[in-house]
Order: C-alpha cells, then sequence, then structure tokens
C-alpha cells in the first residue's frame, strides 16, 4: 500500500512538472530543450534563459550572470542539477557538453570617452577646437561597460574648465530604453591645447639650409611655442637665423630666406628688356636672399651699383638714366644759340659698361 502511494505521488509530480515545463501541441508534449548558447540583459540567468519549454518556471532565477560585456561557461550537468532542483526534469541535453552565457552590455570604449570629454571643453576658457586638445584624466582611462538598456546618446550635463591650471570637470548622462533612472559618468583631469609645429631632427648651424630630412611634424602645447609655430612645408628649404638643437621647435622667426648671393662672391650681372639680353661679370658686396636688393660691383667699369638677387650668383640690374651735360655757355654766346649733348648714349649696353 505504502508503495502504490508513493509511486502515485511520483506520478502526479512528473505530470505536474511535466504541465509546468511543456507545451502541447494536440496530444503532444513538447519536452524542455537545453541550449548551448545564451544571452541575458539582466544581472541573473533565468531557468527560460537555458530552455525552451519552460512554461511557468521561466522566470525563477537559478544563477548570478557574468559581469557586463562578458561571456562564461557551465558544465551541462552543473545546469541540470540546477534544474531538477526546481522540478524541471527530462530535459533534453542535445549532447550538449556545456553552456555559455553571455550578458549584453552597451560598451563606450575610452577613445570616445575621450572624445566626448574633449568636445564637451572645447572653445571653453580660451581653448581651441577639440582635436587639439591633449587630456590627462585623474584616472586610467578604461573602457565603461552599461547595461544593454542604456541606449541615449552621450550628453554633457555639467561642465567645468579653469584656463588657469587647465582642470576639467564634466559629467555626462545617457538615458534608458525601459524608464530605468539615468545613469551619470563624471570625468575629471587636466587639458592641453597642442598645435603642430615643425621640429628639427638634429642639430643646425646660424646660415644652414634646413633640408626635408631636418624636419618632422609633432604636436607641442600652443603656450610652450606661441603664435608664430613653423610649419614643415614653409621650414624646408628655409635658412636659419641661429643655432637650434635637435628637438626643437622652429618659430617663423627661426628661418630667413637661404641667401642667393654671398658676399665677396663671383656673380653675374644680367640687364634684359625687350629683345635683349645683356650679362657682364660682377662681385657682391652684401649677401643677399631671393628678391633683396644688394650692391655689386661691375668689374668692366670698377663702379659699384645696385642689383635684384634672381637666383644662385645673379642679379638684374636696370638700364641707366643717360646723364645730359650742358656746356658753359661764353659771354660772347647768345642764350638762344646754347646747346646740349648726350654724355652718354642710351642704349642698354652703354648702360652696363658705363657702371
Amino acid at each position: 500500500m505504502i508503495v502504490r502511494r508513493i509511486l502515485l505521488t511520483g506520478a502526479l509530480l512528473a505530470a505536474t512538472t511535466a504541465g509546468a515545463f511543456a507545451q502541447t501541441t494536440g496530444d503532444t508534449i513538447a519536452p524542455p530543450v537545453l541550449h548551448s548558447d545564451v544571452t541575458v540583459t539582466g544581472d541573473v540567468v533565468r531557468i527560460g534563459d537555458v530552455i525552451d519549454n519552460a512554461g511557468t518556471a521561466a522566470e525563477i532565477p537559478i544563477y548570478r550572470a557574468p559581469d557586463l560585456g562578458t561571456t562564461g561557461s557551465l558544465p551541462t550537468a552543473q545546469v541540470i542539477a540546477a534544474l531538477q532542483a526546481h522540478q524541471v526534469i527530462g530535459v533534453d541535453t542535445k549532447d550538449i557538453k556545456a553552456v555559455t552565457v553571455t550578458r549584453l552590455s552597451r560598451a563606450i570604449d575610452a577613445k570616445e570617452i575621450q572624445s566626448q570629454v574633449a568636445h564637451a571643453i572645447e572653445h571653453h576658457g580660451g581653448l581651441g577646437d577639440a582635436a587639439n586638445l591633449s587630456l590627462t584624466f585623474d584616472r586610467d582611462l578604461q573602457d565603461v561597460q552599461l547595461d544593454s538598456c542604456y541606449t541615449g546618446t552621450v550628453q554633457p550635463v555639467a561642465t567645468q574648465f579653469n584656463p588657469r591650471n587647465g582642470r576639467f570637470d564634466v559629467t555626462f548622462e545617457i538615458g534608458s530604453d525601459n524608464n530605468s533612472p539615468s545613469v551619470k559618468l563624471r570625468f575629471t583631469g587636466v587639458a592641453i591645447e597642442t598645435v603642430q609645429a615643425a621640429v628639427l631632427t638634429r642639430n643646425v648651424e646660424r646660415a644652414e639650409v634646413l633640408k626635408a630630412s631636418d624636419v618632422i611634424i609633432e604636436r607641442r602645447p600652443k603656450a610652450e611655442i606661441g603664435g608664430d609655430v613653423a610649419t614643415r612645408s614653409g621650414a624646408v628649404g628655409m635658412q636659419m637665423r641661429r643655432p637650434l638643437r635637435a628637438g626643437q621647435p622652429l618659430r617663423v622667426t627661426d628661418l630667413v630666406k637661404p641667401d642667393l648671393v654671398q658676399r665677396d662672391s663671383n656673380v653675374t650681372l644680367i640687364y634684359q628688356t625687350a629683345g635683349i639680353y645683356l650679362t657682364i661679370r660682377g662681385k657682391a658686396l652684401d649677401n643677399g636672399a631671393e628678391g633683396d636688393m644688394i650692391s655689386v660691383l661691375n668689374l668692366q667699369s670698377n663702379r659699384t651699383i645696385a642689383g635684384v638677387v634672381i637666383g644662385h650668383n645673379q642679379v638684374r640690374v636696370s638700364a641707366v638714366t643717360p646723364r645730359i651735360a650742358i656746356p658753359e655757355v661764353s659771354a660772347a654766346q647768345s642764350a638762344d644759340t646754347a646747346s646740349v649733348s648726350v654724355a652718354d648714349s642710351s642704349g642698354p649696353s652703354a648702360a652696363l659698361k658705363a657702371e
């Protein structure tokens, strides 16, 4: 009699369990079926997450979920034991050896956070564009993981910047899609505005002409360089005004156009006009860059003239205006018979030779 009661009780329990965890299609009962891969959005794993056809027991929690954005693994035997503890029997495991559980999240990576902070403080307290800001955070900046329900935009709700010491304090708010309270993220640190600067790769001396290999581009604090920072394209081919060490940034005031003519060097004096091109040897009396007006000695006439530097050891000169001499008039000559004569020819060849 006792044995019959035990069997009857077991049969009733099995029937009740099957009714709770099965769905019927006509007269067919669908057994619970185990999942090999499970994703959850909350902080617990429920029966309905790990099996199909869980029935009314689907909302019963059985495990703590992995950390946000991480994945864990459970041996199948351990899962079956947890289900049996809640009277879930007859689960079809489909020969699955382990159940993988992943907790969904919204990840905000460190680079995005840095960009959001830079855009929040740009143009505050005299700062420039976000792209030119270098940020140092008080704590190591790491990726942030939020519950997957927080799908809202990252909105700055409090922004402070102190231009005297460069410190910033920014708070963001992110809304959810299920009416959960918004989450707030706060970041503090120091911001420095930087500029792209031409930086020397080697020590250079005064009057050296910079080559492409002598200059690289680096970002440097704007306060360190000032407003006259030189660009790489503007530095290559220019001549140094003063010696500088490797690693030093270049300013516009450090550079001049290179001298195409050196003092005491032999130069070619050039006179050119429509249909005429004349040259003669000369000697430079000054250094000169392209476009500079310098003094040169005409070696043919041994006279000093002025010309414009137009190339390497080349100086352009202009035609000399003819000088007109008025001869003395004797007392016997009448004023209306006085004559004038041209002292020098006005031709271009004479212009060079006259000098």
